[in-house]
């Protein structure tokens, strides 16, 4: 079954029992396999098949969409020498190419250069037997959904060229850089919060963490609130100010470029492919640092408030507020869940009922609407200090990156959104170290039951729908459909969580003790 949302994960083998070539794609979230089988017509088939196979062990594979792709090394470009550019492009996500030397951006043809020499001259002598070519010409579009034709299309190509040593006049360098520079793009899906951490922030950490802050970011497709969005995060990343490659005519000089930046898998980070082991929770750890100075501010402002507050009550005192604060402080001791509540489709239908069972079980709740202009410390404030995420298939399900380690994440799956949820966001909740549970809706929760027969495969047979096309699956099950909870159903996984978040918070009380 080939189906056709992003990208999807395939395996070759063969089958022990019968001389049949098996493709395998692995759809969700411990679902194994499902298998395609088909006999050669010919023996010779079977044979060279058979040559093919033996390869395989000469190679550390990846999934990657389009099949089989070789498990590429940690850098390597890593030792490339000055005068030179290297270009990784065995990656199925993204291109990267590594300059040396004496680099020059030229933003208004599009064009980094690097010449030959060493140092930051303006004028060499030229040599009468050398001439004016180019000695190396590259192309690049630095942005990781490079297996996306139509996304990549959008995005700002760069020409990447190497001068000989004595080619006369270059460009003046009106700001010289004595660190590298990470070129990179914010456009594609950039304003989708699962693209902007996926295809933006993890691989620009992936890219520029090993250099400890000592880089410079230089961007195209810039955007003011982009950087207003992420300042926290970004620096963390670098301390020098981002560069906006199209708006700054000046030519920049660097002795180092990274055009492009790397991705390891679906918002995660590969310890294996990064030289000093960091892994995901190495991001949180980052996310975690970033935005509780800004936590910590309205913490304040907070009990500034309830000091002012609770000096009016002091004067007029009432039998309700003080109840109203007794039962505050109760709430604060239960376990808290937080229901990331969608404002448009798949939205909960009956999400009042369920905040109710929810309670009755013993948890705190709180509804998170989160919006656009939405400040990301106050989300990760409420998510770092919950127990549980429970939310609705789709980007804003990315807040799981919030979550404290040990904690649980509860996602609800639309009918045709199995694999996705799965893949994009359940199998990267368990390498962050979240205890996940996948809530998989049945036909009867979902609200195209009222709109189509209860036969139709839009219900009963939702692969062969998603097989038509990334547009039927938008246009259906990402647009069209809302869930309506069996709360009795649900309760299972909820009591699951609780039962999960008394033990931990037994376990810490107890470390605590000791």
């Amino acid at each position: 079954m080939c189906k056709k949302m992003m990208h999807y994960k395939r395996y070759q083998h063969w089958s022990k029992k019968e001389d049949v070539f098996v493709v395998c794609v692995d759809e969700e979230l411990n679902s194994g396999y499902n298998c395609k089988r088909a006999k050669p017509k010919l023996f010779y088939l079977l044979f060279l098949s058979l040559i093919s196979f033996s390869f395989i062990f000469l190679y550390s594979f990846s999934s990657e969409e389009g099949g089989l792709v070789p498990k590429t090394d940690i850098n390597s470009c890593s030792s490339v020498s000055n005068g030179t550019i290297c270009c990784e492009r065995s990656s199925i996500r993204s291109d990267v190419c590594v300059m040396k030397g004496d680099v020059r951006t030229g933003s208004a043809s599009s064009r980094i250069t690097l010449y030959r020499n060493n140092g930051h001259s303006d004028y060499v002598l030229r040599d009468p037997d050398e001439n004016d070519e180019v000695l190396q010409h590259e192309k690049i579009r630095p942005y990781t959904r490079k297996w996306e034709k139509n996304v990549m299309d959008t995005i700002d190509e760069l020409d990447l060229v190497v001068k000989g040593k004595y080619y006369g006049v270059r460009q003046k360098c009106d700001v010289e850089h004595d660190v590298p520079a990470i070129f990179f793009s914010t456009g594609g899906y950039t304003g989708n919060l699962y693209h902007e951490f996926n295809d933006g922030l993890l691989p620009l950490y992936i890219t520029s963490q090993h250099f400890n802050k000592k880089v410079v970011f230089v961007i195209l497709e810039y955007h003011n609130w982009w950087i207003m969005k992420y300042e926290n995060v970004l620096s963390h990343l670098t301390e020098y100010p981002i560069i906006d490659f199209s708006g700054d005519k000046r030519t920049h000089c660097f002795p180092e470029a990274i055009v492009g930046s790397r991705i390891h898998d679906e918002l995660t980070v590969d310890p294996s492919l990064m030289g000093n082991n960091k892994t995901i929770r190495d991001f949180r750890d980052l996310l975690d640092r970033a935005y509780w100075p800004r936590i910590r501010g309205l913490i304040q402002d907070e009990e500034r408030e309830a000091r002012m507050n609770k000096e009016k009550l002091v004067s007029s005192p009432s039998s309700e507020s003080k109840m109203v604060a007794t039962e505050e402080k109760k709430d604060l001791k239960k376990p808290k869940v937080v229901i990331i509540a969608r404002n448009d489709s798949r939205a909960i239908m009956n999400e009042d009922s369920l905040v109710k069972m929810i309670e009755d079980i013993g948890f705190h709740v709180e509804v998170l609407r989160p919006q656009r202009t939405t400040e990301l410390a106050r989300i990760y404030r409420v998510l770092n200090s919950s127990d549980v995420m429970i939310g609705v298939h789709g980007a804003a399900m990315t807040h799981f990156l919030f979550m404290r380690p040990g904690s649980v994440f509860i996602q609800i799956i639309p009918l045709g959104t199995d694999w996705a949820a799965g893949t994009y966001y359940g199998e990267p909740a368990v390498k962050l170290g979240l205890k996940y549970i996948g809530y998989k809706i049945l036909p009867k929760e979902s609200s195209l039951y009222d709109e189509y027969d209860k036969n139709d495969p839009v219900l009963m047979d939702p692969n062969s729908v998603n097989d038509r096309g990334w547009e039927f699956t938008k246009k259906i099950y990402l647009d069209r459909q809302n869930v309506r909870l069996n709360l009795g159903r649900f309760r299972k996984r909820l009591l699951r969580a609780y039962y999960h978040s008394v033990a931990n918070e037994n376990e810490r009380l107890r470390r605590q003790s000791q």
